[in-house]
């Protein structure tokens, strides 16, 4: 059987059998990751032969390339600070701030405190700060609209900025606000301050970097353990004694009977307190 070369089929097919032996364009290796960074949408271009032949469509790939966030932990960190004049921009909110911060740096917080006065918000702080507030100090924030104009205010788009917060979330969420606007040069910690050796970096404020961000009920579990442990103690002893058992039995017959008396008095004035 006779072979067919390119040259023996019609001009139309000519042109669709050089397409097709074309080696595609290549690319140097991206991650997944890098790709959904790096390339842009894809353009379309429609083919005609002189026959008026249509093609199908092939793209061209319009390569753009973005600046790189760098993750590192709190030896790099210092590093990137002392070596390469990296600026450490704190976006912590005020609270975590005052408690310990690195020196120098600048304060800028990406979350605020939410002190709205609309019903939702007075319902939502009052959940959080008999919850989370209490138990963890955690204070009730907002984003702050002014974060991205106050950073462009105080440095400019080709600065170094080593961004930290307590535990690195709020990093990377300022990190990608900062990109978007322009800013080439971002780092941050990845892990954030709470993984931070002591010593590392200067600090000011009464407590260490990594226990800035510890509040609330949980800062004093371990001496409400301590007391509750020395309660029960006693309790036991007492019990174990009965001349004790009994003189504390009769106590609590009288708190009980006390108490019961007085809410008898007081009790059909209760529903007051809804008011």
């Amino acid at each position: 059987m006779a072979l067919l070369s390119a040259s023996s089929l019609s001009p139309a097919a000519s042109i669709s059998a050089s397409l097709l032996s074309s080696a595609p364009p290549s690319f140097p290796y991206f991650s997944s990751a890098q790709s959904a960074f790096l390339f842009s949408s894809l353009k379309y271009v429609h083919l005609k032969s002189s026959h008026g032949c249509h093609f199908k469509k092939i793209t061209q790939c319009a390569l753009s390339v973005r600046s790189e966030v760098k993750y590192v932990d709190g030896v790099e960190a210092k590093k990137l600070v002392t070596e390469e004049g990296y600026s450490v921009l704190d976006i912590r909110d005020r609270i975590q701030y005052d408690k310990a911060h690195i020196v120098p740096s600048t304060h800028i917080p990406v979350y605020i405190e939410n002190m709205d006065n609309d019903i939702n918000t007075i319902i939502y702080r009052t959940l959080h700060n008999n919850f989370s507030g209490l138990f963890y100090g955690l204070a009730f924030t907002k984003p702050n609209p002014d974060f991205l104009s106050s950073v462009e205010k105080k440095f400019s788009k080709d600065s170094k900025l080593l961004l930290v917060c307590q535990e690195g979330l709020r990093s990377g969420a300022a990190a990608d606000q900062l990109e978007r606007a322009g800013f080439q040069n971002l780092a941050y910690i990845s892990s954030g301050l709470q993984k931070v050796t002591p010593g590392i970096f200067d600090k000011e404020g009464p407590q260490e970097l990594q226990d800035a961000g510890k509040g609330g009920l949980v800062t004093i579990q371990g001496k409400i353990s301590t007391v509750l442990g020395t309660v029960l103690v006693v309790i036991k002893c007492i019990m174990s004694c009965p001349a004790l058992s009994k003189w504390l039995y009769i106590v609590s017959k009288v708190i009980t009977y006390v108490i019961s008396e007085q809410m008898k008095l007081v009790g059909p004035y209760l529903w007051l307190l809804y008011f």
